[in-house]
């Protein structure tokens, strides 16, 4: 009796183990479909994040290229180039800038903001009231939404 009550213990451990490796690989297959749809999920992502960029890309370029098609006009005509049509092609760019979302930073006359402006020169002036009081610029600044792309170059007084 003893010896059939090992053959069924035998007989269950057994198939227990085979029950055990049978979710072993069920589970391993499962890791391994896993990680293979992770990896397409990485290079699909980062396939559509360099178009994304292409084309936003391509679309800025586009607005601007009627501005660069007035400036070679302006200088194929040497003779007559004129101020007031150096005018209409700045309000030009002006106008994509700010349709693309590009606003200048206002600077002279506003306090002095780090975020914003970056002083390359100090003065002492007993007319401007106030503490760091930008009186002058020297490059404008550009933001766009509400990241800055450039900082404004300016003049800082008191």
């Amino acid at each position: 009796m003893t010896e059939e009550i090992k053959n069924d213990v035998a007989e269950e451990v057994v198939e227990e183990t085979t029950e055990t490796v049978d979710v072993e690989k069920e589970l391993n297959d499962k890791y391994l479909r896993l990680m293979a749809e992770f990896d397409n999920f990485k290079k699909r992502t980062a396939k559509e994040k360099t178009q994304i960029y292409t084309i936003a890309a391509a679309e800025v370029v586009e607005a601007i290229l009627p501005v660069l098609d007035n400036f070679e006009r302006a200088v194929a005509d040497k003779d007559n180039v004129s101020y007031d049509g150096i005018v209409l092609i700045k309000r030009q760019f002006d106008e994509i800038l700010e349709k693309l979302g590009v606003k200048v930073i206002e600077a002279v006359g506003k306090p002095l903001n780090p975020e914003l402006h970056n002083a390359v020169m100090h003065i002492d002036d007993e007319n401007i009231e106030g503490e760091s009081i930008v009186v002058e610029e020297f490059g404008k600044g550009y933001m766009y939404k509400d990241k800055v792309i450039r900082h404004s170059t300016v003049k800082v007084a008191n």
